[in-house]
C-alpha cells in the first residue's frame, strides 16, 4: 500500500494546475502525492472518468471523485472542519452539485475567480 493518497488531476486543464498548485501550498501534511491523470497508469475506464473531474486513490485503495474527492482534499488545509461538513449525507448532494457546475465551465471560473499565470 502506498503512504500517499494520490491526488489524479487534469495536467491540460489550466484551473485544474491551479487549484492543484493552492492545495499544495494549503495542504498541513505531507500526505498526498499529485499527478496528471494523463502521466499515470490508469485502466482505459478510470481515466476516462479522470477526465470529467477530479480523482484521489486513497492509500487503502479507495478512490474518491468529484465533490467528494474535493472533500476529502479539504481535509489536509485549514478548512479541514468546512469540508468534514460537506461529507455529510445532508449536505453531500449540494456539493457534488457544485462541483459538477464548476467541473462543466472550468473556462470560466478560471477567468472569473484566479489570477493569470505568470
Amino acid at each position: 500500500m502506498p503512504n500517499k493518497h494520490l491526488v489524479l488531476w487534469d495536467g491540460e486543464c489550466g484551473f485544474c494546475r491551479r487549484c492543484t498548485v493552492w492545495l499544495r501550498k494549503q495542504s498541513r501534511y505531507d500526505s498526498l502525492q499529485f499527478c496528471p491523470y494523463q502521466e499515470a497508469d490508469l485502466t482505459p475506464e478510470l481515466r476516462e472518468e479522470c477526465s470529467k473531474s477530479i480523482h484521489v486513490i486513497k492509500t487503502d485503495g479507495e478512490i474518491l471523485k468529484g465533490g467528494r474527492a474535493a472533500m476529502f482534499l479539504g481535509r489536509f488545509t485549514r478548512w479541514n472542519r468546512l469540508a468534514r461538513m460537506g461529507e455529510w449525507p445532508i449536505f453531500l448532494p449540494f456539493v457534488e452539485i457544485g462541483y459538477s457546475i464548476v467541473a462543466n465551465n472550468r473556462m470560466v471560473f478560471s477567468k472569473l475567480m484566479m489570477k493569470a499565470e505568470k
